[in-house]
């Protein structure tokens, strides 16, 4: 007669979820939530926004959560992650605060408004032993993962020429982006952070050995003005080995679609490209050249936008700390410090 085996009891798993505040949650804040519960890695335990119309927003997303004042007051219910969404003043001074108090940060770009205040985040995370991210969103895009992929494998032979542009045909709507000391700066702060970062990362972060640039404001040249926040930049870098880096970006340029957002590879094995379609914010192609021929890496659609913060969820639901892969983010501010001249 044979036996019957009972069918096995499923494991399951003891380990609580990390509980995560969110510090703000404008449109962004709440898109980064949606991606993070998506993951189902952890526990949205807070929120706090000074808007009360955005909390309640959030609170629809979140219903458990508690809805609460401050960072102070997140820290307070034991959270052990905090995702930032603040202005960029801020930025820096809450991350800071929350990883002392324990708890490991996803924040908003940029980290800090300077190097040094960059620096002093990363400092405090590997004090803390906590796991720091930044959302550099566009690395987590198909098309520049497919690019970075070439390039690490060599396929693009040497590289000596890369070509970044984004000109956002709007420009910002809150008032502190145009104020220096709250924003930090302008257009390159707001955009030429991610294509400085792209370019960095891709190349696997090589040492940037010159830098020029040229900032204006509403068509005039700010020639080392700093009472005003630069809408249109140009800067070029140069690479150790004599790679050429070149960067435009502007806020409300006329150029007939709503955004132009390009990052261009060039080397002597082939060049790669991954460009925004049709002006949209959000659609990407990116596309392998040989000679006039061409090949196509990636096509929309791509759900990339809340893929870094997912990233970050998981990541601390594994149990990781600090990332000695985020001290390359003093790298990047320290470009942007270069490019504005201080």
């Amino acid at each position: 007669m044979s036996e019957t085996l009972a069918a096995p009891t499923p494991l399951v798993s003891t380990t609580p979820r990390p509980r995560i505040g969110f510090l703000g949650v404008g449109w962004i804040g709440r898109h980064r939530m949606e991606a993070i519960a998506a993951t189902g890695a952890v526990e949205i335990a807070a929120v706090a926004d000074p808007s009360a119309e955005m909390a309640a927003e959030a609170g629809k997303l979140a219903p458990e959560a508690e809805q609460l004042s401050n960072l102070d007051e997140i820290l307070a219910a034991g959270v052990d992650g905090v995702v930032i969404a603040t202005p960029s003043a801020l930025h820096a001074e809450q991350s800071i605060k929350a990883l002392a108090a324990g708890a490991a940060v996803f924040c908003q770009k940029p980290l800090g408004r300077t190097a040094a205040e960059v620096e002093a985040v990363v400092d405090a995370a590997r004090a803390a032993d906590r796991l720091l991210a930044v959302d550099l969103s566009y690395r987590f895009t198909e098309g520049m993962r497919r690019i970075r992929e070439l390039l690490q494998a060599g396929e693009l032979g040497r590289v000596h020429a890369v070509d970044l542009v984004f000109h956002n045909a709007y420009g910002p709507d809150k008032a502190w982006f145009y104020d220096p000391q709250f924003s930090g700066g302008g257009c390159v702060m707001d955009l030429g952070v991610h294509l400085v970062d792209l370019a960095l990362w891709a190349l696997d972060f090589p040492e940037v050995t010159e830098v020029s640039s040229k900032l204006f404001a509403g068509g005039e040249p700010l020639a080392g003005r700093n009472d005003r926040v630069e809408d249109y930049a140009v800067a070029t870098l140069e690479l150790a080995g004599g790679t050429a880096v070149r960067l435009a970006c502007s806020w409300r340029l006329q150029a007939g679609c709503d955004a132009i957002i390009e990052a261009s590879f060039y080397g002597t094995g082939g060049g790669a490209a991954m460009k925004n379609v049709g002006g949209s914010f959000y659609d990407f192609t990116a596309e392998r050249y040989r000679g006039t021929a061409r090949e196509t890496l990636a096509t929309p659609p791509d759900a990339w936008g809340g893929r870094a913060a997912a990233d970050w969820a998981e990541r601390l639901a594994a149990g990781q700390r600090f990332d000695p892969s985020a001290e390359r983010l003093v790298d990047g501010a320290r470009v942007l410090d270069r490019i504005y001249g201080r």
